[in-house]
């Protein structure tokens, strides 16, 4: 354990070092103040951390994952480039140990980086808005945590998998290009060719349970339905099965988390260093 938490810390300076940290806190500082202040709802003004979150959502789902891949893709293959890695294995430290210090210490990077920014910015608005619902808003921050750190664990995996930082990037790109404007489109098509453009018009029309389950699987649509069954945004109430709840989605991510460092784990241990 000792180990990985030395890892982590170094990952973790090095990004400081890099003002990595302080760019992305200063993003999401800036844009949830802009959202809030500039936001449409109500004119120009503060609005309170509710509609704050609703204009937030989508900006969060187009930034957060490009974030956590940037943080991530270069890991390892870029040490390995580099001829670090092979250097830091020739020290008493497992692979596993490599692997896990180092997700950990990016993990580390994107909730110091949410908390700074987010949480900055809430106590601006906490300041000239009141009543705010400060339970909703941690669980926004939380669940905005927990997305990047699903998409540092994909990131690593690309950087187990592939042999060069450009492919390794190329690789993160097309995954986000697929989350975020592909996977929607697809499993539309898919629904549209089953049923029609007619019959999905009708206002009675229930979608089927299978388009829930395949739109869901996305780490993207799995955060933001998180973020909306338990704020006071929610709107899906009555529109969706029973299994669109909050445990499911916690489910979503933490697999994508979970398998994506078990298999980066079982490449990189096979990776002729």
């Amino acid at each position: 354990m000792n180990e990985i938490i030395t890892i982590a810390r170094k990952e973790f300076m090095d990004n400081w070092r890099n003002k990595w940290i302080l760019g992305i806190s200063t993003i999401f500082l800036i844009l949830t103040l802009v959202i809030s202040y500039f936001g449409s709802r109500g004119g120009v003004g503060w609005k309170d951390l509710d509609v704050t979150i609703t204009g937030m959502i989508n900006l969060v789902t187009f930034l957060i994952p490009i974030i956590g891949l940037m943080l991530g893709y270069a890991s390892i293959v870029g040490e390995e480039e580099k001829g670090s890695l092979e250097l830091l294995l020739c020290y008493p430290v497992r692979r596993v140990e490599v692997l896990f210090g180092k997700f950990l210490g990016l993990s580390t990077v994107m909730a110091v980086a949410n908390f700074i920014g987010f949480g900055v910015a809430g106590i601006v608005i906490g300041i000239n808005v009141k009543g705010v619902r400060w339970g909703s808003y941690g669980i926004f921050i939380i669940s905005s945590i927990l997305l990047g750190i699903v998409f540092i664990a994909i990131a690593m995996l690309f950087s187990c998998l592939f042999k060069k930082r450009s492919t390794a990037m190329a690789g993160t790109i097309f995954l986000w290009f697929l989350f975020e404007m592909i996977w929607g489109v697809i499993v539309a098509g898919i629904l549209i060719a089953q049923y029609g453009i007619e019959k999905m018009t009708d206002q009675n029309f229930v979608a089927p349970n299978w388009y829930y389950l395949l739109s869901l699987i996305n780490p993207i649509k799995a955060y933001s339905t998180l973020v909306s069954l338990n704020t006071p945004i929610n709107n899906m109430i009555g529109k969706t099965p029973s299994f669109v709840n909050t445990p499911f989605m916690l489910i979503i991510l933490f697999s994508w988390m979970i398998a994506s460092l078990l298999i980066a784990y079982y490449i990189f241990n096979r990776k002729n260093l």
